[in-house]
C-alpha cells in the first residue's frame, strides 16, 4: 500500500476500500456484547481482534516504511481504521503501539523494533501519561549505572505492551522489556483502554535516540489521530440514535417525528460534520507535513466537545434502555470522556494553537 495522495479532504477509493474491511472485520469480532463483557474481566484487551488486525490485515504496520516490513502507507489510511475502531470502541492497543509507539520509533529511526509492531508480535507503549499534550514536560526516569529507575504513571495499554518506550534523565529515550517492569493497573473510566502504572527498579535499556524528538512526535501524531476515533465514536452515537428513534413510539407514533428531537439530532450531524472536516485535516497535514501543529491543535480543540455530546445525547435519547450497562452507549460516553483528556484537553490545545497563529489571548 502506498502512501495516499488523494487530494483534499475526501476519502480514496483504497481508503474507502480499507474502512469496508475494517468494518467488516469489526462485525464479525467486535460485537457489544462481548466488548462489555471483556470490560467485566481482568483481560480487557481484545488479542484474537489484535492478532486478526495486525497478522490477518496488516494494519499495525501502515506507518511504517516497507523496508521495516510495514506497509509503507500513512496518516490518512491510519485514521479510516481508528474511525472504524471509534466505531465499535475495540478493545486494542492500535493508537497506543501502532500509532504512538511507531511515531516515536521513526523519530528514532529504530528499525527492528518498528518491524516488530508492524507484524503485531509485539505490542508498544510509550512511557508518558495518557493525558500529556503535544509539546508538554513529561517525567524522565533515572538513568544510574545503565539502569532505568523510577515511576511513571498513566500509561495506556501498558498492561498488554511487550516493549516500553521510556524517557530517561540524560535525554534519552531507552526500550525497556515491559518483563522487566512492574506494571500495576490504575483505575480508569474507559475499561476499554486502561491505564497502569510502570515501576522501574534497575531495569535495564537499550538507548534509541533524542526523548524530546521522539516524544513531540509521538504525542501530536496521538493527538492528531485521536480525532478520527473520537469521530468514529460521534457518527456511532449518532447513527444509532437516529435508528432507534426511527424505531421507538410514543403516542402511536416515531419518537424521532417529534419536531424538538429532529431540531436536536440536526445541531449535532452539523456538528459531527464539521468534526469530520477537522478530523481529515489533522490526519492529511500529518501526512504532507503542512501546518501539522496547527491542524492538529485545531482538531482536539474542537473534537473532545463533539465526542462528548454525541455520546451523552445518545444516552438520554434512548431513554431507560440507555442507561442499562447491557446496552453499549455507556462504552461510548467513557471513552468519550477519557478521549477529552487524551494527549492534551481541548482548552491546552486552544492555548497552542493560539501560540501557533500568534493570537495569544489577552
Amino acid at each position: 500500500m502506498s502512501p495516499s495522495a488523494q487530494p483534499g479532504l475526501l476519502y480514496s477509493e483504497e481508503e474507502e476500500a480499507l474502512r469496508a474491511a475494517v468494518r467488516d472485520l469489526l462485525t464479525d469480532h467486535c460485537d457489544p456484547a462481548g466488548v462489555i463483557a471483556r470490560t467485566e474481566s481482568d483481560a480487557p484487551h481484545d488479542r484474537a481482534l489484535w492478532k486478526s488486525l495486525t497478522e490477518g490485515m496488516g494494519l499495525a504496520g501502515l506507518l511504517v516504511p516497507e523496508e521495516y516490513g510495514g506497509q509503507g502507507a500513512g496518516p490518512r489510511e491510519a485514521a479510516v481504521v481508528l474511525e472504524e475502531l471509534g466505531r465499535a470502541v475495540a478493545p486494542v492497543p492500535y493508537l497506543t503501539s501502532a500509532v504512538v509507539a511507531t511515531e516515536a520509533l521513526l523519530a528514532c529511526d529504530a528499525g527492528d523494533l518498528l518491524a516488530e509492531l508492524a507484524s503485531g508480535r509485539r505490542i508498544g507503549a510509550l512511557g508518558v501519561g495518557l493525558h500529556l499534550a503535544p509539546g508538554a514536560a513529561f517525567t524522565a526516569v533515572r538513568l544510574e549505572g545503565g539502569a532505568l529507575h523510577g515511576e511513571l504513571t498513566g500509561i495506556a495499554d501498558a498492561a498488554v505492551a511487550d516493549v516500553l518506550l521510556v524517557p530517561a534523565d540524560d535525554g534519552g529515550l531507552y526500550a525497556v522489556d515491559a518483563a522487566d517492569a512492574t506494571v500495576t493497573a490504575q483505575t480508569s473510566l474507559d475499561l476499554t483502554r486502561p491505564v497502569a502504572t510502570v515501576a522501574l527498579d534497575g531495569a535495564p535499556g537499550r538507548r534509541l535516540g533524542d526523548a524530546d524528538t521522539a516524544v513531540r512526535r509521538a504525542l501530536r501524531a496521538g493527538a492528531g489521530l485521536l480525532a478520527s476515533e473520537q469521530l468514529g465514536l460521534a457518527d456511532w452515537s449518532l447513527t444509532e440514535t437516529v435508528r432507534y428513534l426511527k424505531e421507538r413510539k410514543q403516542f402511536n407514533r416515531p419518537v424521532g417525528g417529534f419536531q424538538a428531537l429532529k431540531h436536536r439530532l440536526a445541531q449535532l450531524w452539523l456538528e459531527v460534520v464539521h468534526l469530520r472536516a477537522a478530523a481529515r485535516n489533522a490526519s492529511d497535514a500529518l501526512a504532507t507535513g503542512r501546518d501539522a501543529d496547527v491542524a492538529v491543535a485545531v482538531a482536539q480543540a474542537y473534537a473532545a466537545a463533539v465526542a462528548v455530546r454525541a455520546a451523552e445525547e445518545a444516552l438520554q435519547l434512548h431513554g431507560g434502555i440507555g442507561m442499562t450497562w447491557e446496552h453499549p452507549v455507556h462504552l461510548y460516553l467513557k471513552r468519550a470522556k477519557a478521549d477529552s483528556i487524551a494527549y492534551g484537553t481541548a482548552g491546552a490545545h486552544r492555548a497552542a494553537l493560539a501560540g501557533l497563529v500568534e493570537l495569544p489571548a489577552p
